[in-house]
């Protein structure tokens, strides 16, 4: 398994860029990273990616769609992709195109290639990958973590999330897992340095790495543009 972190910070982060991952080149978590120049110089085809998986609608894990759904329109060769997501993932991301490029513009652009959308619900297999959605808190914001099976090994990711029982039962049994981390103390509606620590230690045989990280460096935090053979 080959994780690629082509961004690991908080939306209001000084340091790193919003958070994407992308999983076998072929798979991304979220979409907040500058996808294009990132995907690009990690050596990783953005026309190859065949399934976004979104945890939740904050800007920080959606803009990179902007240019990036614009790229798989006319250049990448009219492979398809599927969007994965929360209810109401389609008219979400229809009206962050409207509003990025045109109605018009975004309309014609959608028709250049196969683009579908999925509600996730609670279970599903999407190119190959099975996975299961846990309900995870953050704000007012409805959100999940995905447990997805790849191969032979199941991976986990939070998205961003409180550290409530329901982390624990996303990450129970993971072989690997990639949760937040956003900062030392008392973080509204995240996950802090203390409570990723404790998590880690309550699930000693999964492999965590961070992200979701405002500033500083917690033990176990990945790194923008690192990349992970797993």
């Amino acid at each position: 398994m080959e994780l690629a972190f082509l961004g690991t910070g908080a939306a209001f982060s000084l340091e790193r860029y919003n958070g994407a991952v992308c999983v076998d080149r072929r798979y991304l978590l979220d979409a907040g990273a500058p996808l294009l120049p990132h995907l690009g110089r990690l050596g990783i085809d953005p026309g190859g990616i065949e399934v976004i998986f979104l945890t939740h609608f904050h800007g920080d894990h959606l803009a990179g769609l902007i240019p990036y759904l614009c790229f798989r329109a006319f250049a990448a060769g009219g492979r398809p992709l599927t969007i994965v997501g929360p209810q109401g993932v389609e008219d979400r991301v229809d009206r962050l195109l409207d509003a990025a490029w045109g109605s018009a513009d975004w309309q014609e652009m959608r028709a250049n290639f196969p683009l579908r959308y999925r509600e996730a619900g609670a279970r599903g297999e999407v190119a190959g990958v099975a996975y299961e959605t846990v309900p995870l808190e953050h704000g007012k914001v409805p959100g999940m973590g995905y447990r997805l099976q790849i191969g032979d090994r199941l991976l986990v990711y939070a998205g961003d999330t409180r550290a409530t029982p329901a982390l624990d039962r996303l990450v129970e049994g993971a072989d690997v897992a990639i949760t937040e981390a956003t900062g030392p103390g008392e973080v509204h509606s995240h996950t802090s340095f203390e409570e990723a620590a404790a998590l880690i230690s309550r699930h000693p045989s999964t492999r965590f790495f961070l992200n979701h990280i405002f500033s500083g460096d917690p033990h176990g935090g990945a790194h923008d543009l690192q990349v992970v053979e797993l």
